[in-house]
């Protein structure tokens, strides 16, 4: 059986934390940013847990 390669997306857009969740940036920080509040563009730019409905196939994608 050969082994299960790691999704090359998957691999650039999430990072495990050391206890085991998940981190992805926030959409929304690409275009338009002279039309969003600073305040809003400030914590758009922190990192976000993903939820946990979307944990299962984030971590198979990555071969977890």
């Amino acid at each position: 059986m050969p082994k299960q390669k790691t999704h090359s997306g998957a691999k650039k857009r999430f990072k495990i934390t050391g206890s085991g969740k998940l981190k992805k940036q926030q959409s929304g920080m690409r275009h338009n940013l002279e039309h969003k509040s600073s305040r809003r563009t400030r914590r758009l730019n922190k990192d976000q847990i993903v939820a946990s409905s979307d944990v299962k196939a984030v971590k198979k994608l990555l071969g977890r």
